[in-house]
Formats: C-alpha cells, structure tokens, sequence
C-alpha cells in the first residue's frame, strides 16, 4: 500500500485538502495497510467489503474518526482508477431494477429529459411495482385501471398537491412508456386520475423589489464565500436562473466578449442572456480573486476540499434561505425560485409584457407566465366588472 500513498496525497492536495487533514488521511490509511498485512488480505483482493471490515474493528475500539470512512472510500476509488483493484461488478440486477433502467435511458435519450426529473419519476415508479407485484417479475398484461387508481388514492392523499401532481406525472410517463415498448395493450395513462391543482390557483410567490435589493446589500462581501454568494444572488435575482441551472453553469458558458451567457435549463434546451453589469462585475471579480484553483470547469465551487462544483440545487436553496435570515426578510417561501419569481413581478410592474417575461424566465408555454397576470393588481382593475349595485 504504501506506494499508493504519494499519488493519494498529491490527488488530495490537487483537490485543495490543508496538509492537517492529508495527514490524518494518510494515518487511517497507514493502520489500514497494517491491518490488511495481519489479515494477509492482499491489495488486489481490495472491496468494499474489507473496508467495512476494518471499520467495524475500529469503532469497536473506539479509533473511528468522522472523516475516516471517507478517506478509505476515496482510497479504493483510486485504486481502481489505477486499476490495481478491479471494479467491483454490478449488484445483482432484479426484473423490478431492469424495467426502471430501460424507463430512465427511454427518458434521458428518447424524451430529452433533465437527470433532475428522473429524482421525481423513479422512485414514484419503483414504489408502484413493489407494492403492484412485491418482487415478483412484473406482468404487466394483468395491470387494470383498478391497480392505477388505487395506488394514486392511497398516496395522493400523503401528498401536497404539487408532489400529488408529480407522482401522477411519474406514472402516466411511465405508462406511456410500457405502451411504446409494446408492454401493455389499453392506454393506462388515460387511467391515471387527475389530482385537484387548478391552474392559476395560487399567487406566484415572490418578494417586493427592495426586498430583494436588501438581501443583496445585506449579503457580506468582506469574504471570498461572500463575493460568491452574491454572484449567485445576482444571477438570480437579475437574470432569473434556476437554482439547478447555477449548479450547472460551466466556465464555457460565459462569453466575455459579446457579455452573454448560456443557460442550459430543463430538457437539455440552452439560452443565450445578456449578462448585466453588476451579474458581469461580480462574476468577473469572483473568477479573478475568489474562485479556487482546480481542475473542474464548474463556476461556482465549494470553499472545502474537494474543491469541487456544488452537489446539488438544493445547496443553492440553502444559501438563498440563510441570505433571507441575515437580511432580516421575513417570506414564506425561501428556496432560490422566489427570486425568480420576484424577478419576474417586478418587470411586470415596471410595464413588462408577458411574452418578454416568458422569453426571459424560459417558459415552453406562455400559460406558465400567465399566473403572474395575477400580481399586476391595477391591470386587473380595469378588467373588472363593478358589483351589481354597487354604484349607488
């Protein structure tokens, strides 16, 4: 193991890992070598397996530290990059995981959606076959409209009606895929009822526009991780992005000489916006003086090792909430689209057309602009009927 240990730790200090906690690393990875020369467990033999092995032993003795687990896990990972261990073959695949695998790739390269998507539609769909056919091989020839309608009134009754709404968009979509692949004979996404949702139902959430211009004055930018929150907050509230297209963003998709950048949002459909000048000046800042060295093209990085691109949307949510706690902003709503729907309500209130708040959040339907009609009050006075009587 030990002619390991310098490609691990240069991969470690690549990744922006302080030399304490290289050094910790390299500990738990030296007792590990130890352990596995007692055991005359050889290297190639290495799985995960063995390591779990090993750290039962370890907090049996009470010697399990919180990074330790980790470490080992990046340690086999590399072994098997480098092919000194082989690559661990895949679980034993089930008829319930192949049916679910075939239904994400028909998704993903038939239907051009979002990964992000399939996180609402699969575990929907793997529930349904667990409870229709328990681990059975499905037949799915002896699904019945009863089966589909009584799955979605257990559930939808759980559920808020948004998650409702995805769970039976999950399972129509999947319908319409075992009818495409010759799976069923009789249309059973026209069995899926429709849960109680009603368009332009709701008020768009969204904050008053010096709201949002408190959160952005109140974010610190006396710190590196401040000036890039408030890079992402620009984005946002300026330009209206999608938490998850901000996770995606790529240093690519910045064009410095004509000041635009390119949006890739839901279905693989990319945009080109105009970059304003404070979203350009505090990108620009950020990527010149803030940004970490590595190697990922991602704009946006963790501050921690590794030093690489943020996980998931749901982090740009959590720095969208505690912008709003600091800045004193009470809303109910605090995730990372209420600035994009606070965007969108101000430009209607400054005289913005619909069909250009439509073009510039994205929409594929102007029915998806049309709830902010709603927010435009003195608009809406002039559309109104007086009350029977009520001029007397």
């Amino acid at each position: 193991m030990s002619e390991h240990l310098d490609a691990y730790a240069a991969a470690l200090a690549a990744q922006g890992y302080g030399r304490h906690s290289i050094r910790e690393q390299i500990v738990v990875i030296a007792d590990f070598s130890r352990w596995l020369k007692q055991k005359r467990i050889d290297v190639q033999a290495l799985d995960s397996k063995v390591v779990d092995r090993f750290l039962r032993l370890r907090r049996r003795q009470q010697r399990v530290r919180r990074g330790d687990p980790k470490a080992l896990g990046r340690l086999l990972a590399m072994l098997r990059q480098i092919d000194v261990v082989k690559h661990q073959p895949p679980v034993a695949d089930t008829a319930h995981s192949r049916i679910v695998a075939e239904f994400q790739r028909y998704l993903l390269q038939e239907r051009g959606l979002s990964p992000l998507t399939l996180l609402n539609y699969v575990p929907v769909v793997e529930q349904f076959l667990a409870e229709r056919f328990n681990s059975r091989a499905p037949n799915f020839a002896m699904l019945r409209a009863t089966h589909v309608t009584g799955f979605v009134m257990r559930h939808a009754r759980q559920l808020s009606p948004v998650r409702a709404g995805l769970m039976v968009t999950a399972l129509r979509s999947f319908f319409r895929y075992l009818r495409h692949r010759g799976a069923i004979a009789t249309d059973l996404a026209g069995c899926v009822p429709t849960v109680p949702n009603w368009s332009l139902s709701t008020l768009p959430r969204f904050l008053p526009a010096a709201s949002v211009e408190r959160i952005l004055k109140c974010c610190d930018r006396t710190s590196s991780v401040g000036r890039r929150n408030h890079a992402i907050l620009l984005l946002l509230a300026r330009l209206g992005v999608r938490a998850g297209e901000v996770v995606g963003l790529s240093l690519d998709d910045i064009d410095w000489s004509t000041g635009q950048i390119t949006i890739r949002g839901k279905g693989g459909k990319s945009a080109q916006l105009p970059l304003a000048a404070d979203v350009g000046a505090a990108l620009a800042a950020y990527l010149r003086h803030d940004r970490p060295r590595s190697a990922t093209r991602s704009v946006f990085l963790r501050h921690r090792a590794p030093l690489v691109g943020f996980g998931n949307s749901s982090t740009i949510s959590s720095l969208v909430r505690r912008a709003l706690k600091h800045a004193g902003v009470e809303s109910a709503h605090k995730g990372a689209h209420v600035l994009r729907h606070s965007l969108a309500t101000s430009l209607l209130r400054q005289g913005g057309s619909l069909d250009e708040i439509g073009e510039l959040l994205r929409h594929q339907s102007p029915n998806t602009t049309a709830i902010y009609a709603k927010v435009d009050v003195t608009a809406l006075h002039t559309l109104a009927l007086p009350w029977p009587g009520g001029g007397r």
